[in-house]
């Protein structure tokens, strides 16, 4: 629940259907909220396939890690005045883009648009490996969904 009482809009989806709902609905955004220096050095969603792009707002700042005050305001920011039928926030595993989901259902909630947000679960690198090393077991990049180096 949200502070008001209404009920926050916050899905889960695997990415392979994440990516279905980016491909059916022109209207959905995908929002990556890693750090710069992930995206520069691990890589990013390609959406380009689907005439796309990704929006990118750190949720965490590196690095402390400490929860971007103006989180919601810069992501609203570069969308404009786009108004997405679904938000999508994706991270390295899939925890921060949970918290990034729950603060913007909550937002919209609180300002009367209440709009679905959506983690995607496994996130971009996915989970450890018994190695210790992510990328392969799941997540975007494992599942075989289209990315880049930026």
């Amino acid at each position: 629940m949200t502070k008001d009482g209404a009920q926050a809009l916050v899905g889960e989806l695997s990415p392979t259907e994440a990516y279905e709902l980016l491909g059916d609905n022109p209207e959905a955004v995908l929002v990556d909220v890693r750090t710069r220096a992930e995206w520069g050095f691990v890589g990013v969603p390609d959406l380009a396939e689907l005439g796309r792009s990704t929006v990118f707002v750190e949720w965490a700042r590196f690095p402390d890690m400490s929860i971007n005050p103006r989180f919601v305001a810069e992501m609203e920011e570069k969308l404009g005045a786009a108004k997405p039928s679904h938000y999508l926030f994706i991270c390295r595993s899939g925890a921060r883009s949970m918290g990034a989901a729950m603060a913007v259902a909550d937002h919209l909630s609180r300002t009367g648009e209440p709009v679905p947000c959506i983690n995607v679960a496994e996130g971009f690198e996915g989970d450890l490996d018994a190695a210790g090393h992510r990328g392969g077991l799941n997540g975007w990049k494992a599942r075989g969904l289209a990315w880049r180096q930026s």
